[in-house]
């Protein structure tokens, strides 16, 4: 009779670990179980695409704050339209790597509503960032000049605004008109609602892959001289620079784009098709979350270090030093040489226009030196007379 509340207490327990499993090795109890592949280490795959998500949006607040601090330093208005559309580009970076973490816990109707509205836009905003970029180094390249930071970012966001559009409606009538539940949708839905983006990501290569090629003719006004030509041919190649950079960053954006929409359409479908047959077909429906996470993260740090960070170190070196002299400049100016001195035969006068002057004054001043010397033999004379007569 003694051992009853002991047994009890045992099956009591064993009741509610069998309801309630044990959290998995990195998790406290009190972690929600969606949740718990963030903290997960058995599977270390969901840890190690947190922290390269998270060391992203730091990158990218750092980079962005730097790029404020260093703002007025920048003065070549050329250099400076550029800094409007990058730091659109860090913030939307950040955002980026912010809701990748949603892709990674469990679903429910809040969590796939945010997934649904803001995939689309937060891309579109980083390739219309890509594209007025182009624009701005299209103009430069051909020797016209940029529009300002501030109108080359309205306009990135004036581009995304569309894709804005575009998910908003979608959500709306699955979700709010027709009652889906917002976890459940179509991916071939999914990909054709994000089609404007990638056009956007197809104009931004093309525009970019235009200036490495073609370029533009530098504007002929009036024939300079050849230090200015020299000068003009210098920032042309800087700035197909900065194009060869943006080009290989949209160029590595539509590759990961193919191989995505590729396993998203195609792979995932091919593995749901295996799971059916057999019999696991949750297992392979699960694929399809952390897929759209790596997409996510994978395309930051594409941006980040293919456009961002080249982007940041051409703007904010410091331009070349000209090799033309300043004439007004007399710091460095030696000395007038004296009355009499000799020159060598290998100088040269800094201003012959006025040799006429300076022989002026040097027969002024043999005028002068003469008419003393008669002065005083005058005088001597005089003395030499009067001293004859007191003789």
């Amino acid at each position: 009779m003694a051992l009853s509340p002991i047994i009890i207490c045992l099956l009591t327990l064993i009741g509610y670990g069998s309801s309630h499993p044990s959290p998995p090795r990195g998790c406290s109890v009190d972690v929600d179980p969606p949740y718990r592949v963030l903290c997960d280490l058995e599977s270390v795959w969901g840890v190690v695409l947190e922290a390269v998500a998270c060391s992203g949006g730091v990158t990218s607040l750092f980079l962005a704050v730097l790029l404020l601090v260093k703002l007025r330093s920048i003065s070549d208005p050329a250099r400076r339209s550029g800094l409007g559309p990058l730091l659109l580009l860090l913030g939307t970076l950040l955002g980026l790597f912010t809701i990748s973490l949603a892709f990674l816990v469990g679903k429910n109707q809040a969590l796939c509503v945010v997934r649904r509205a803001f995939w689309g836009p937060l891309f579109a905003l980083c390739f219309s960032s890509l594209l007025v970029q182009g624009v701005r180094l299209r103009r430069l390249v051909a020797g016209k000049l940029s529009p300002s930071g501030s109108t080359l970012a309205a306009l990135g966001l004036a581009l995304a605004l569309v894709q804005g559009i575009i998910s908003a409606e979608w959500v709306l009538l699955t979700v709010v008109r027709e009652g889906h539940p917002a976890c459940e949708y179509p991916p071939l839905d999914f990909a054709l609602t994000c089609s404007y983006t990638l056009g956007l990501l197809l104009i931004a290569m093309g525009l970019s892959l235009g200036v490495v090629l073609c370029g533009g003719e530098l504007a002929a006004d009036g024939g300079g001289s050849g230090e200015e030509d020299r000068e003009g041919e210098s920032e042309k190649r800087r700035w197909k620079c900065n194009a060869v950079w943006l080009f290989l960053s949209s160029l590595a954006s539509a590759l990961l784009w193919v191989a995505w929409l590729g396993f998203y359409l195609y792979g995932s479908q091919a593995l749901r098709g295996k799971g059916k047959r057999g019999g696991g077909q949750k297992d392979a429906k699960v694929l399809d979350e952390p897929a759209l996470a790596v997409a996510l993260v994978i395309q930051g740090w594409i941006l980040l270090l293919l456009h961002a960070i080249p982007e940041m170190h051409l703007c904010l070196r410091k331009p070349p030093q000209t090799n033309t002299q300043d004439f007004f400049d007399t710091s460095n100016t030696s000395p007038p040489p004296h009355f009499g001195d000799d020159l060598p035969a290998h100088s040269h006068r800094p201003f012959p226009e006025n040799q006429a002057f300076s022989m002026e004054e040097r027969s002024a001043t043999e005028l002068c030196y003469l008419q003393k010397t008669s002065t005083v033999t005058r005088g001597l004379v005089r003395q030499v007379q009067k001293n004859a007569l007191y003789v």
